[in-house]
């Protein structure tokens, strides 16, 4: 196991009403603030560590999608940027993962607390292991390509996944 897999917290989650939810994660990261937004909110970033947005307009009401690289089962998600502030705030909601928000804190000069919150609806509470693990191991490939070592998408793999998943489930 790399420092990168053991240095992300663990996620939370909270149940709300219907079938509604908060995934909540606060990361304190080792990266100076410009160097974090531009890993959460520029088309460069974004396809180092989660997905590749293309179309991509860096303004509040864009359309965007998100193209998911996994090796062997790629696919798309169709959303839109539904709060920007540069430097602060990127939040996109899509089809698939509800409303995604990055809130990004200076934490001195060379360090940022990112705090993530992911808004899902019509969730089972079955379901929400499951999304706490994918979250975290794309926040281990964040801190990896903040780190300077983008994820090689080509050997993509469920393996951490599943062993994040069977410590979620255990929580």
């Amino acid at each position: 196991m790399t420092a990168a897999t053991t240095s992300v917290p663990y996620g939370t989650a909270e149940p709300r009403p219907g079938n509604a939810c908060f995934l909540r994660y606060e990361l304190p990261l080792g990266s100076p603030l410009d160097h974090v937004w531009a890993a959460v909110a520029t088309p460069a970033g974004l396809s180092q560590w989660l997905a590749l947005p293309d179309p991509w307009e860096p303004k509040l009401g864009a359309s965007l999608t998100l193209h998911w690289q996994y090796e062997g089962s790629p696919f798309t998600e169709d959303g839109r940027i539904t709060a920007w502030d540069p430097g602060r705030v990127a939040e996109y909601t899509t089809s698939i993962n509800g409303r995604t928000r990055f809130h990004l804190e200076p934490n001195g000069p060379d360090a940022t607390t990112l705090r993530f919150t992911n808004e899902l609806r019509d969730l089972p509470a079955s379901d929400l292991p499951s999304r706490l693990a994918g979250w975290h191991v794309h926040f281990e490939f964040l801190t990896q390509a903040l780190a300077g070592t983008p994820y090689d998408w080509s050997a993509w793999s469920l393996d951490r996944f599943h062993e994040l998943l069977a410590e979620y489930e255990s929580r």
